[in-house]
């Protein structure tokens, strides 16, 4: 069984940001729209952020967060999620489309 593709990711534990090379081809604009996304979630709520592909393509979002952290709003999280998936519908379906086309090199419909 395959392992779903990491497309990019925040830690704030360790304040970092993770843009998987595969994607490099993506214009800079997009990537940098990735990082802000990414990196304003983890400062307002905490954990980690990671946005992967499912193997039919879907982009999802995942939050973790360490055990006993107490910093992390759980809430919060949720609520951010569902507003990023709001706002940010376009992009995300865009998203997927690239990596249809691009990585996978599907045909386009």
């Amino acid at each position: 069984m395959e392992e779903n593709l990491v497309l990019c990711g925040s830690n704030s534990y360790e304040q970092k940001y993770y843009l998987n090379p595969i994607f490099s081809k993506l214009p800079q604009i997009v990537q940098d729209e990735l990082k802000i996304t990414c990196v304003t979630f983890t400062e307002d709520v905490g954990g980690i952020l990671i946005m992967e592909y499912e193997q039919d393509g879907t982009l999802i979002l995942k939050v973790m967060s360490d055990e006993g952290d107490l910093l992390y709003d759980d809430i919060g999280s949720e609520l951010k999620i569902k507003q990023i998936t709001k706002e940010k519908e376009s992009l995300l379906r865009e998203l997927e489309l690239f990596y249809r086309v691009v990585i996978k090199k599907e045909p386009m419909e």
